[in-house]
């Protein structure tokens, strides 16, 4: 069997450990750590070692879905985003930008959560954000 290793970052928590993602005919069947990386230096956790049984899982969600008529319905990205954008527009014209809240997560990069917590103070005007690392 011929495996295809694609370097990638962990997707379980923020510290950004290196693995490869083992593909084999277009599909992700198992993962290695890297040896090389310089965060994880060739380790990974339990969760590492499994940072791919998601993917094809039965209940992942690929698509948004918009709640509407008492259950939800599957919706383009661009319409479930801007929902959220007109909510988020609405909650703050009415009850101010400290009526919102922002959760992070441990899940994204340090560059992602930097990003999401920009939005909340520079875009919506809140310092609202807190995240858990339950690792």
């Amino acid at each position: 069997m011929d495996y295809k290793n694609v370097l990638t970052t962990c997707v379980y928590c923020g510290a950004g450990c290196g693995l490869y993602l083992q593909v084999l005919d277009g599909k992700v069947v198992g993962v290695l750590p890297c040896k090389t990386h310089p965060i994880s230096e060739g380790k990974l956790c339990v969760k590492g070692w499994n940072a791919h049984g998601f993917i094809y899982h039965e209940d992942r969600l690929t698509k948004p879905l918009i709640k509407a008529d008492g259950g939800f319905r599957e919706a383009t990205w661009d319409e479930a985003l801007g929902l959220v954008a007109s909510k988020l527009t609405e909650v703050k014209e009415k009850h101010g930008p400290d009526a919102i809240g922002f959760l992070a997560s441990a899940k994204c990069t340090n560059e992602d959560n930097y990003v999401f917590q920009k939005f909340a103070r520079a875009v919506i005007g809140t310092n609202n954000v807190d995240h858990c690392a339950r690792l």
